[in-house]
């Protein structure tokens, strides 16, 4: 080597510590915030390896992430600008050319960039595909206000969004990187590829509307496409059975056993949606009473305080809380009832707002499946009605899906409790005898319970195979559209 000595070009020598030094200039004046880019910024700033670049310069991983990176536009979306895909493949071939000069760009100034940049574009990209390029409980959940009444100031945000998805911790980037190191990222890369059905045709769609000028629909498939990247942590489905909800749809849908039963349903008006969540049905009440939330009481009912015509007319009482006593409705004021120390209930039966049965599963807002005495809604087109309660169509179908093998006794017994007219023998028999009680059934355990996902894709599947589009009822996709726009192309 001593007689190669002299060949020695300074300007073609690697320096790590150079590279290092260049790299933390880098990090102290990056100012992107997406999640991926921290763990980038933290690896170098505390003093990780260089993953990349070696003493002969870059490694075959570079050219196996270009490869990817140069494909996203078509694949998902994606500008490889927002990869920063052009400038990796110049300095690449600048290394490669061993094209250097003094003005920022010598052997060590390039490598350093590169390094960063090829380092954040592979977390950026295997974090994306991985669990989402958007987080939707940052999305979802600070658009609601909750506001004090006289002073209107914020006090807090409604929780929109409150399915358990799978988030990256540093586990996944402490895997990921080593995957470069270990000279195996074709497979990784290849590996978070989302493999959702749903994701898989709209990626079909996606390629279909490549010459298409409507920049909607566009933007529709990327935002239901990046839904399907979420990983949801739904209750496991230990029956066959399972509930999906959309929103946009309007519509639930019950699979099981080969079969779906499809109805519509009426959900929560704009200003009071519907959350998003993921849960498991454990019980169904019949003729339930309906225990008025206060929000309801404090808005809609207290105006009425005095009023017993109204009372009566809504089959409505009140009690202390306190004590459980009812009290009498002259004796209240509105003042009285916002309070919050008074309940107002509606008792069960005919013409209860609650219907004839109600589907409950564990959640946080107090939110389930019923019947309805406002039968009209479901021949609405818009069907954004409620408090954020979900209004079924077919209460005793979806109640008979909910069992396990019931007998005819026992549906008929349903039937009877729900006002239904009775199918067998036995239960006709029964209703002739006017002295019979008319309510069997108080309430029904589901075992096993059955999952229920209540979702919002405004592209979703039906039941016959077909993709359907529908509107964005509660802007979603415009939320998302926002947090998406920096990944795509601006023309």
């Amino acid at each position: 080597m001593d007689a190669f000595s002299d060949l020695r070009t300074q300007e073609y020598v690697i320096n790590s510590h150079k590279i290092k030094e260049n790299i933390d200039k880098i990090c102290r004046i990056e100012t992107d915030t997406i999640f991926a880019d921290g763990h980038t910024r933290s690896h170098y700033v505390n003093n990780g390896s260089l993953l990349w670049i070696n003493r002969y310069g870059v490694g075959s991983c570079a050219d196996s992430l270009l490869t990817v990176l140069k494909t996203v536009e078509d694949s998902i979306g994606f500008t490889s600008r927002s990869f920063d895909a052009e400038l990796i493949e110049n300095d690449i071939q600048r290394i490669r050319n061993l094209d250097f000069d003094k003005d920022g760009n010598t052997i060590n100034d390039v490598m350093a960039r590169l390094e960063f940049r090829l380092t954040k574009a592979y977390l950026r990209y295997v974090t994306g595909q991985s669990f989402g390029f958007t987080n939707p409980y940052y999305m979802f959940n600070k658009l609601d206000a909750i506001s004090d009444d006289s002073t209107k100031r914020v006090l807090g945000y409604r929780r929109l969004f409150d399915i358990e998805i799978r988030r990256p911790d540093d586990k996944f980037f402490i895997h990921a990187l080593s995957q470069i190191t270990n000279d195996s990222i074709s497979g990784f890369l290849r590996s978070v590829k989302p493999t959702n059905p749903l994701y898989l045709r709209l990626q079909k769609e996606l390629a279909a509307s490549e010459n298409d000028n409507d920049t909607k629909s566009r933007m529709r498939i990327l935002c239901n496409m990046e839904r399907c990247r979420w990983r949801q942590n739904g209750v496991r489905d230990t029956t066959g059975k399972h509930i999906i909800v959309n929103i946009p749809a309007y519509h639930l849908y019950a699979y099981g056993s080969g079969n779906v039963i499809d109805m519509r349903i009426g959900c929560g008006a704009f200003k009071t949606k519907t959350p998003l969540l993921t849960s498991a049905i454990g019980w169904m009440e019949v003729n339930p009473v309906w225990n008025i939330p206060m929000s309801i009481i404090r808005n809609e009912v207290a105006p009425h305080a005095g009023d017993a015509s109204y009372f009566e007319r809504n089959n409505y009482y009140i009690i202390e809380r306190k004590t459980g006593n009812r009290i009498d409705i002259e004796n209240l004021t509105a003042g009285n009832l916002r309070s919050g120390h008074y309940a107002v209930i509606q008792e069960g039966g005919a013409g209860n707002s609650l219907g004839r049965i109600i589907f409950r599963f564990p959640n946080n807002f107090s939110v389930f499946l019923h019947d309805t005495s406002s039968r009209g809604v479901f021949g609405r087109e818009n069907r954004s009605v409620s408090h954020g309660c979900v209004r079924v169509q077919r209460p005793f179908d979806l109640a008979v899906f909910l069992l396990d093998n019931p007998d005819e006794w026992l549906l008929d017994r349903l039937r009877i409790s729900m006002d239904i007219a009775p199918e067998t023998n036995k239960g006709r028999r029964y209703i002739q005898n006017e002295d019979n009680n008319r309510r069997l059934i108080r309430s029904l355990t589901v075992k096993p319970n059955v999952p229920i996902s209540i979702t919002y894709y405004t592209i979703f599947e039906e039941p016959d195979g077909s993709l359907r589009s529908y509107p964005d009822v509660y802007g979603y996709d415009n939320i998302m559209s926002m947090h998406i726009k920096p990944f795509m192309r601006q023309d």
